[in-house]
């Protein structure tokens, strides 16, 4: 068991290639779409009733970040951020944390200095090589096919709390009323 796994307070997430395959389409007209899982949305959900706080900083611009981050009620997010340090710190500075407090879902090498800072640095599995040599956790999926969901499953694991945020998860689905 990872010790700094269980302060766990704050996961940040790259999202090109976390939370997409990293494919990007671009119509005649330059407009772009992106394939996000809804198993990272259930991920969400899931680090949500955990009280965990989620954030995003990505190091290219994308509307469809933003769309994402807006569905999903991510309010930190840091889009086109080619320096990942300074929002990390912001972050950092915002929620009074430290760095063991915070994990990092990182895919290639811009994610390489945050994940050097954190206290728990992440990969997904079809990272670049050098960032999974970083990483105390690399994912069993791929960016784009669940690896969030993943990942924040394995932190509540490591915590001991997977079993008891799911069982709260589940009433709250149970009794959510879909007429309010």
């Amino acid at each position: 068991m990872n010790s700094s796994v269980q302060k766990i307070k704050l996961i940040i997430s790259d999202v090109d290639g976390v939370w997409t395959d990293g494919t990007i389409f671009l119509n005649g007209t330059g407009e772009e779409f992106k394939r996000f899982s809804v198993l990272d949305g259930a991920g969400m959900a899931v680090a949500r009733m955990a009280d965990l706080k989620v954030a995003f900083i990505s190091g290219r611009f994308s509307k469809a970040t933003e769309a994402r981050a807006k569905e999903l009620k991510i309010q930190d997010v840091y889009n086109g951020t080619l320096n990942k340090l300074i929002p990390y710190e912001a972050l950092k500075k915002k929620y009074q944390l430290d760095d063991d407090e915070i994990a990092f879902i990182g895919d290639d090498m811009i994610d390489m200095p945050v994940m050097e800072k954190v206290g728990t640095a992440i990969s997904v599995s079809d990272a670049y090589p050098l960032v999974k040599e970083l990483a105390v956790y690399v994912t069993e999926k791929a960016g784009g096919e669940g690896a969030f969901r993943e990942a924040v499953d394995w932190i509540l694991k490591e915590q001991g709390r997977y079993e008891d945020v799911l069982i709260q998860l589940r009433e709250a689905v149970s009794t959510f009323n879909n007429e309010e």
